[in-house]
């Protein structure tokens, strides 16, 4: 299996490559350069399987055994799950007005991206292994990638992870779970401002084509296409416990409600769709809207500020993968999708072309979800189910009550992707007016040392990051830091 930029100035890459590059070197984002199309005989074999058979199978089919071996493939999936606390790694949870909820929280910092990363984490440690080699991951977070991150690669010998925060904008136990982690490999910044200014240093950084192979940097982001890769089995486990028949031809559709912020998810979900999944998918957001905006009417334009709101994982301007989806609904045409995403990045504004929002809009459905109702629902769901919903898990579920009200007869099967626990947010729990519960593991992290290092405004903080890359490398290599 071969990948190729989006923004097609890139040469081919195979599966390894990709997983270090992060970005492609022309500013693209990685993609398969071929789908795999599964037939209805493949998709009922694989309606049996367990989620993490679903991940292997993924993988498989991505990756190819001359890149990884099926056994050693199916080695490190089966350790990058060993520390989820559900028997089946994922759990679907039925509850009352037809509400279906996909818990994708069960890994170690209690949120989906456990599942993506802890995978990502295994197979870069793997290649590093055979290759000798170390590497230094650089992310930005908005909260929940940056603990999960740390989580993937604490303690590796051949890994440094640098992650920067957005100070005051994540949930205090978010910031928790990634500062008091003190191990030697893991750095962690708080910067002075939002998730997307943070973002623009990281970009910098990543732009010196020279600086980043001289140290070898790489991202977890969900710019990394492994994360988008193990996503997708979101998808195809969703399907299979939610859809009313596998013997039916064709096979029934079904909604899958995702809530985007970067819009990894909901590119894992488009890539399953053209495989042959039948789903329709469903782009939830808060009050950040662009991608409803997008969907909507083909505005695919900044607004004149984020605004602060209860689902904050969610509070994203810029959401990157969102060049993917442009690429695959243009039928893979890198040329319009670099025109695109240039014009983008000149003047922050862009007016999709017609067919290509005729195509997005065929894709997917969308829906903006305000605070208010983003407390009503929670409210509903714990009243309903005494079950406590996650803001971001409540974005998802506020648009199916909405169906379920208008359409009490409806026949279409319904999932809503669930991010993360509750218990990672008693705030918004607090603000809806119900009680936080919060295992005992979280409750400890308040006792825990702690260590962030400040990046203010007024700081450089490329150079910043510069600085503390080099310094990491110098000590694997066995100089020394630096001398300032």
């Amino acid at each position: 299996m071969w990948y190729v930029s989006t923004r097609g100035l890139a040469p081919r890459v195979d599966f390894e490559e990709a997983l270090f590059s992060g970005y492609a070197p022309d500013g693209g984002l990685f993609m398969p350069e071929e789908l795999p199309q599964l037939d209805r005989k493949t998709l009922y074999r694989w309606s049996v399987l367990p989620y993490s058979g679903l991940v292997k199978e993924l993988c498989a089919l991505f990756i190819g055994p001359e890149i990884i071996p099926r056994d050693d493939l199916d080695d490190l999936i089966n350790q990058a799950f060993n520390r989820f606390r559900h028997p089946e790694v994922v759990c679907m949870s039925r509850l009352k007005s037809g509400l279906n909820v996909l818990e994708l929280w069960h890994g170690p910092t209690y949120a989906f991206k456990d599942l993506s990363l802890c995978c990502t984490g295994q197979f870069l440690q793997y290649f590093l292994e055979k290759r000798e080699r170390h590497v230094t991951v650089l992310v930005g977070t908005s909260g929940d990638t940056g603990s999960a991150a740390i989580e993937s690669v604490r303690g590796a010998k051949n890994v440094d992870i640098i992650v920067l925060l957005p100070k005051g904008h994540c949930s205090k136990i978010q910031e928790l779970q990634m500062t008091t982690v003190l191990q030697e490999n893991v750095h962690v910044f708080g910067v002075e401002g939002n998730s997307d200014e943070l973002d623009e240093p990281i970009k910098a950084v990543f732009a010196d084509e020279g600086f980043v192979k001289e140290h070898n940097l790489m991202s977890l982001n969900s710019i990394n296409w492994s994360r988008v890769l193990v996503q997708m089995a979101h998808y195809f486990f969703a399907y299979f416990q939610c859809a009313p028949s596998m013997n039916e031809d064709p096979l029934l559709p079904m909604e899958v409600v995702v809530p985007a912020g970067a819009a990894g998810n909901l590119a894992a979900g488009c890539i399953a769709w053209k495989m042959g999944l039948p789903i329709r998918l469903v782009a939830t957001v808060n009050c950040n809207d662009i991608i409803h905006r997008t969907v909507q009417h083909g505005d695919f334009s900044l607004s004149k500020g984020i605004k602060s709101t209860l689902a904050s994982a969610m509070d994203i301007q810029v959401p990157y993968n969102m060049e993917r989806i442009f690429w695959l609904l243009s039928g893979c045409d890198s040329q319009v999708t670099r025109a695109l995403m240039e014009q983008f990045e000149r003047t922050q504004s862009l007016k999709l072309p017609r067919e290509l929002h005729s195509q997005v809009s065929y894709a997917m459905m969308s829906e903006s979800v305000s605070d208010e109702a983003i407390t009503q629902t929670m409210v509903r769901c714990w009243d309903e189910n005494q079950y406590l919903l996650c803001p971001h898990s409540a974005v998802a579920v506020s648009y199916h009550y909405q169906q379920a009200d208008r359409q009490q007869s409806s026949n279409t099967s319904r999932c809503c992707l669930a991010p993360a626990c509750a218990a990672k947010f008693p705030e918004a729990v607090l603000a809806a007016g119900l009680t936080p519960e919060t295992p005992e593991e979280i409750l400890d992290l308040e006792h825990k040392d702690t260590h962030c290092t400040p990046m203010s405004r007024g700081d450089d903080w490329a150079l910043m990051l510069r600085g503390i890359i080099e310094d990491r490398r110098r000590q694997w290599r066995g100089l020394g830091p630096r001398r300032h």
